[in-house]
């Protein structure tokens, strides 16, 4: 455990919705700052219902000019798919590869993909405007989520590329999470909650309701990872949200502990955070 550090988040109580398998490193981060970290993983992954075009762009991948990967989850799970598959993925010709940020970037090249870009804006639409362009006529791979955006894969296609869609995994609330674990959680003077994507605001609704969250932005700032969350969060009536500049554990806990200071030096509450 790293040496505690003097922070905003000292005493603060912050709730994390992110899958448990992926917030060790930022409940550590934020622990060490002296926060108390409550973790409500409000999503699970799963396989596809159906692997029939997911083995078959596995098996033909070395067809493929580039890949375009939106998420660590995404690599993981062809990777996977692949070892089931009995295909080695480093013996093979593989396509270069585009990420949205720097993890989906460090999963890629582990699995065995070059990563060629890596979008400075960490989101589909950031690397569909950045990269766009350098995909015409090229044949993609896009593996995703069940419930991923739509605007990426038809951007791409308007930038001209040839691209292959294939659902890589499924996107669901976790079955350990239940309304009672929601009010355990958010029970008590809370100070923050993180939601890393779209799919946590909806499940989180889904569980807690549209009134609930509203209540909350009274006393805890919402923390939203990326433009799409942040997107999410604004639909459901939410004013109050500090916006992560990147998706970064850095820039996390950078976000939350500008928006903590600032509030600790000013006794009312700004409407909107950046």
């Amino acid at each position: 455990m790293d040496k505690a550090v003097d922070s905003p988040l000292s005493g603060k109580i912050v709730v994390v919705t992110r899958a448990e398998a992926q917030s060790r490193e930022i409940c550590e981060q934020l622990r060490v700052r002296g926060a108390t970290v409550r973790l409500l993983p409000l999503i699970s992954f799963a396989p596809p219902e159906n692997c029939d075009a997911l083995d078959a762009a596995v098996r033909e991948v070395a067809a493929f000019d580039w890949v375009v990967f939106t998420s660590a989850n995404a690599v993981q799970a062809v990777e996977r798919r692949a070892e089931e598959l009995q295909i080695t993925l480093e013996t093979l010709r593989l396509p270069q590869a585009v990420a949205v940020g720097p993890a989906t970037s460090n999963a890629a090249e582990a699995a065995g993909f070059s990563v060629e870009y890596v979008a400075t804006e960490h989101s589909g639409a950031g690397l569909a405007r950045e990269f766009g362009a350098e995909l015409r006529n090229k044949k993609v791979l896009l593996p995703r989520s069940d419930r991923a955006n739509p605007d990426l894969p038809a951007a791409l296609r308007k930038a001209g590329a040839a691209v292959t869609e294939v659902v890589a995994y499924r996107n669901l609330p976790p079955s350990t999470t239940d309304r009672g674990k929601v009010r355990d959680s958010l029970s008590g003077g809370i100070d923050a909650i993180l939601f890393y994507s779209p799919s946590a605001v909806q499940n989180f609704v889904e569980l807690a309701g549209r009134e609930r969250l509203g209540t909350l932005q009274g006393r805890a700032v919402m923390v939203a990872i990326g433009p799409a969350t942040a997107a999410a969060l604004t639909s459901t009536g939410v004013q109050r949200i500090a916006r992560s500049a990147d998706t970064t554990m850095k820039a996390v806990v950078e976000t939350l502990e500008g928006h903590l200071a600032r509030t600790r030096r000013r006794p009312a509450v700004g409407a909107n955070e950046e």
